[in-house]
């Protein structure tokens, strides 16, 4: 027995001590690894949501700079073609001299002045310039031989002509709008008008907004960073580099490309591009991340580009990474806070239980000395225990209904809201991106009254989730409202997609005072309105009809669309839970089943109807209440 003891006593204590170690640093890495993982997936989740974001703005950014550019090139069409109408123009191309040619040159330079253009000029068929605007500078047309301009070969053709270049002459940047002058069927002469560009760059730099518009040959002509201008967006090949110098179109620049560090595809006309932002000496500062979107600009085959930076979008992608690592982290300390305690609980419970035991020992022996007591005390211990588990039973029962009643409200208040929030929080985020452009633009007072709009929004939310929590509990189902109160109400949360998919909507009811809560029977027109506005879709003709008629005591209000209707198998699923008719994961079914069961709170009720002409008309009946009294007014 020496023996086996011995060797026991030999093993040395740090191998006992080593698997408790390892298991430590094991678990360490795990919880390292899981709260790593969860920074990591708010990063990610927060820069796609973030730059779907950034692409919807930037949408909506490229299409108002997209309709300003083309603006711009267009308000000058009308004036070359005006020249035909001057007679005097059209006696010196027929017959020049040097009479005819000085009141052409003092008609242009007035016609110059008002337009506020450049210049405008007139040329014979040969190409010659006859007649300039800027006949008294140095650096007048007048004379030169602009036969080889692309602009002149159209115009002489009968074509509009439309030319952006560099003048050979001033150096100038602008861009040319020819139109051949005609005597009868003939072309006798061209009139020319340069005008310049530039005030959408100086309007890009105020609104501190990167874009550029490239030309049909791939460079860049407009530019709110002067270090892009000129440079070519895509590589261009000997042959186009020699037919642009032969041109003279861009003077004698370079063009060089624009090479981006790095290009990552989006969608569609959506990338992800990487560009070397240069430092004060020259030297590259760093890479700058951005949103790259373009489209073609109408009329012309230039392309507008819109540059939006990824910095902001990052640092809140990486906040997010921070937050998700942290609320990982907190989760993990209550976990172990928990084991711990458990540790403790049980413990205490085996302490208990030993004590336990010596306490029935002590009563064992007083029962073996005390035969009576010990019978009646057995059975007043069984009582007792029986006793404590009934009671043990109750209490456990009475917490399991309070955590359903509980469980019952949180997943109605959840449903409610995640339903409910969706409209206020769309404008919110439509306001919110509004105001940080017009604060920008330094127009305060629209901003202030977005920021105002912002807050009766919030308020509006607070209201809903209050009445949200009213109606799990079954309490405040009753109230006044005002139909043309709630119809406004619905109508504004609704303003940010009737801006992107107008409706026509006719209003057929008086205002009248029913028997509902006015938060809830808002609630109720928005899904019915919103729920028409997605039944119509994308349908050219979109109309919406709001009638109301009052019937002895009830008021009936019907929403009925023009859309496809609701197929006939269908019908009888429209009150279920979570049944819908949306493609994908655009509704989550709730919307009908809420409104009917507010509505039914109050003592009304909602009704479909399907008329023959198509389209889906909900009814909803509510208790009408009489007019409020009028104050009474006093007689001094």
């Amino acid at each position: 027995m020496q023996c086996p003891t011995a060797r026991l006593c030999a093993v040395p204590p740090a191998l006992t001590v080593k698997p408790r170690l390892f298991r430590h640093l094991l678990l360490t890495l795990v919880l390292l690894a899981l709260v790593l993982g969860c920074g990591y997936a708010g990063y990610r989740l927060s820069e796609r949501i973030g730059l779907r974001a950034l692409a919807e703005n930037g949408e909506r950014q490229l299409e108002l700079n997209a309709r300003a550019v083309e603006s711009e090139i267009t308000k000058y069409n009308y004036l070359p073609s005006l020249l035909e109408l001057n007679d005097d123009v059209r006696r010196l191309l027929q017959t020049p001299s040097h009479y005819r040619r000085q009141r052409v040159n003092d008609f242009l330079e007035g016609l110059n002045r008002r337009s506020g253009s450049l210049a405008t000029y007139v040329l014979d068929t040969s190409g010659r310039v006859l007649a300039t605007s800027n006949w008294r500078t140095p650096s007048s047309y007048l004379g030169e031989d602009l036969s080889f301009r692309a602009y002149f070969q159209d115009a002489v053709q009968g074509k509009p002509g439309r030319f952006y270049g560099i003048g050979s002459t001033t150096g100038e940047p602008g861009y040319y709008l020819a139109h051949g002058l005609r005597q009868g069927e003939r072309i006798i002469g061209v009139a020319v008008v340069k005008v310049r560009l530039d005030a959408l760059e100086r309007r890009w730099q105020r609104a501190r907004l990167e874009a550029y518009v490239s030309d049909e040959n791939g460079i860049i002509i407009l530019a709110s960073s002067p270090a892009r201008r000129l440079k070519a967006v895509h590589p261009l090949g000997p042959n186009t580099r020699e037919r642009l110098a032969r041109s003279l179109q861009y003077h004698w620049w370079a063009l060089e490309e624009l090479q981006p560090l790095a290009r990552t595809p989006l969608g569609d006309g959506i990338e992800q591009v990487s560009y070397a932002a240069p430092g004060d000496t020259g030297q590259a500062a760093g890479p700058i991340n951005y949103l790259e979107q373009s489209r073609p600009l109408a009329d012309t085959p230039w392309r507008l580009t819109l540059l939006t930076p990824l910095r902001d979008q990052r640092r809140a992608a990486i906040s997010y990474a921070l937050l998700g690592a942290g609320a990982c982290m907190l989760l993990i300390v209550l976990g172990l806070a928990l084991n711990q305690r458990r540790k403790v609980i049980a413990t205490r419970l085996a302490a208990r239980e030993a004590l336990q035991q010596a306490n029935n020992e002590l009563e064992r022996k007083i029962a073996e000395r005390t035969a009576d007591l010990s019978a009646s005390n057995q059975r007043l211990k069984a009582e007792i225990h029986e006793r404590r588990q009934t009671e043990a039973h109750l209490r456990q029962t009475q917490d399991e209904l309070v955590q359903a009643g509980k469980l019952a409200v949180i997943g109605q208040m959840s449903t409610s809201i995640a339903h409910e929030l969706n409209q206020p929080l769309a404008a919110l985020r439509t306001l919110s991106g509004n105001s940080v452009r017009y604060l920008q633009r330094g127009e305060l007072e629209v901003a202030g009254s977005n920021l105002q709009t912002i807050g009766e929004l919030v308020d509006r939310m607070g209201k809903i989730t209050a009445s949200l929590r009213a109606f799990a509990r079954r309490g405040g189902d009753s109230g006044q409202a005002s139909l043309n109160t709630a119809v406004e109400a619905a109508l504004m949360l609704l303003q940010p997609r009737l801006q992107r998919s107008p409706a026509q909507i006719e209003h057929d009811y008086a205002d009248a005072r029913l028997g509902i809560d006015q938060t809830r029977l808002e609630q109720i027109l928005v899904n019915l309105i919103g729920n028409a506005l997605d039944a119509m879709g994308e349908q050219a003709d979109r109309r919406l009809w709001l009638s109301g008629v009052a019937e002895a005591d009830c008021y009936r209000l019907e929403v009925r669309d023009n859309g496809p209707g609701i197929a006939p198998e269908l019908r009888s699923h429209l009150f279920e839970p979570f049944f819908t008719t949306k493609p994908g994961e655009q509704g989550l079914g709730l919307g009908l089943t809420l409104s009917a069961s507010l509505a039914a709170a109050a003592g009304g009720s909602l009704g479909v109807r399907h008329p023959a002409e198509g389209g889906t008309a909900f009814v909803l009946s509510l208790a009408l209440l009489a007019p409020a009294p009028a104050p009474e007014s006093s007689h001094a």
